[in-house]
């Protein structure tokens, strides 16, 4: 590894992060009136979390008294293209009571966007794949108009998958966008994510704004990579944390279901940086593993996690690519094997209860960062349970990045026709394909929202179809 090197890109990275937020500092943040905001260029230039605790760090009295999923706070935002084109939809910031993985409470913070004109009965919680351990990173700042953008922070991400938020909008359902990183960005905590991700659904069910049915509305979670992580747990989660929800379906590709494979895989090897982003994150969730992380980084391995601390993600998987993680670490030995860590990892692991809902689970057989064996172990896992309900969908033509992409027509099918009612096979099915974008069912779905999503970016509302009329064709 060229240490030099190194030094000078951590340096860059961070300098771009700090100048950033510092740019932002004098700026005023979004008002808190209570109806949605227009889509007028430039209302307000949006603070990032760092520099607006008033919404993001409220103190604890305000909200400990609170049921997880009250409101503590909530107003209105325009969300935005790139942070620039205005998306036609009715848009809120929510900030509500979550609970920790020690059982304590916590303040975190979704986005709920809805079509304009009255509220549907469905709704889908998307965990995008933030991955990232500064809060500026999160999808709440991110998605606004005036942020700064992605292409500076290193949010690659979020753009992105916001496409994906924007076609479930076209279907004519409301969307939650939780920060499921929680107060201290814990990258890959999922236990955590989860509990964030359910309890920011309970709190759009009762946002009256919204206009949604309270706890009869029909929810969908859907997740990929680092998003699967809040994903997944919250699918197995829900049953024991918050079973007055009625989740009827579950998307997740990409699925990071044991982190031992992703560290074992990226040790010397391309994802080294983005998984080491991962390390960090756990650190802040579990003080037992920052301690022992505290007392065994070697003085390279501390001087890089500083570096690596305040950054988003195409940072993280830029800076110290092929490094030897393990050996950022002074133990003998593997660094898996040692009790703490090992504590961690089974803490994280997914697996240890079957989800409630039906599951439609999809991963690139040859994936380079999330290897394919880890997420074949937790379907067999979850399969060996006559209740699962389980298709598992493998793509061999494609890799890590470009599945998300591929497989998003059938992924949108499927959930709609769990949303519709429409019940799920059952039992488990596994089918091995070459490419996921082949699937020619999915095509007419995809082009229908493809057209309204377009549509919306030149000031379209989206998902506000006729009556009668095939939602995602109107407008």
């Amino acid at each position: 590894m060229d240490v030099n090197g190194t030094r000078w890109t951590g340096r860059i990275s961070a300098a771009v992060a700090t100048t950033a937020l510092a740019a932002l500092a004098g700026l005023g943040g979004v008002p808190a009136a209570a109806e949605p905001a227009l889509p007028a260029p430039l209302a307000g230039l949006p603070l990032p979390p760092e520099l607006d605790p008033a919404f993001y760090a409220p103190p604890l009295a305000t909200y400990e008294r609170l049921a997880p999923g009250d409101a503590i706070a909530s107003r209105p935002v325009t969300v935005a293209n790139l942070g620039l084109i205005p998306v036609n939809v009715d848009a809120w910031q929510l900030s509500y009571r979550s609970t920790d993985t020690r059982g304590e409470p916590v303040a975190a913070v979704t986005t709920v966007l809805k079509p304009r004109g009255p509220g549907s009965d469905k709704m889908v919680s998307f965990q995008m794949a933030e991955d990232s351990t500064a809060r500026y990173c999160a999808p709440s700042y991110a998605l606004q108009q005036g942020s700064i953008p992605a292409l500076a922070t290193g949010s690659a991400g979020i753009p992105a998958e916001f496409l994906a938020v924007q076609a479930a909008l076209a279907q004519g359902w409301t969307v939650s966008v939780p920060d499921h990183q929680g107060p201290n960005s814990a990258y890959a905590a999922g236990p955590l994510g989860g509990r964030l991700a359910l309890d920011g659904v309970r709190a759009a069910e009762r946002f009256a704004p919204l206009d949604l049915p309270g706890d009869r509305t029909r929810v969908g979670l859907w997740g990929y990579s680092g998003g699967a992580i809040a994903t997944g747990h919250a699918a197995e989660l829900q049953p024991s944390y918050a079973p007055e929800l009625d989740v009827v379906g579950v998307v997740e590709g990409g699925v990071p279901a044991d982190l031992s494979a992703l560290l074992n895989n990226a040790n010397n090897a391309a994802p080294a940086g983005l998984v080491l982003g991962a390390v960090l994150g756990l650190g802040r969730e579990y003080p037992d593993f920052q301690q022992f992380l505290d007392e065994r980084m070697n003085p390279l391995g501390r001087a890089l996690t500083t570096v690596k601390s305040p950054l988003c993600v195409a940072y993280h998987a830029a800076l110290i690519p092929f490094a030897n993680n393990k050996g950022l670490l002074d133990v003998p030995g593997d660094p898996l094997d040692e009790p703490v860590v090992r504590s961690v990892i089974d803490r994280t692991r997914m697996g240890s209860a079957l989800p409630a809902a039906p599951l439609f689970v999809y991963q690139s057989n040859p994936d380079w960062i999330v290897p394919v064996g880890q997420v074949n172990t937790l379907v067999d896992t979850y399969c060996q349970d006559p209740a699962a309900r389980v298709q598992y969908t493998r793509d061999h033509f494609s890799e890590h990045l470009t599945l998300e992409v591929t497989a998003a027509p059938t992924a949108l099918l499927w959930m709609r026709d769990r949303l519709d009612g429409v019940p799920a096979e059952s039992g488990c099915r596994t089918t091995d394909v070459g490419s996921m974008a082949l699937d020619r069912s999915a095509w007419p779905a995809f082009t229908d929202t493809v057209g309204e999503v377009v549509a919306g970016l030149f000031g379209a509302p989206l998902g506000v179809a006729p009556v009668g009329s095939p939602v995602g064709t109107g407008g």
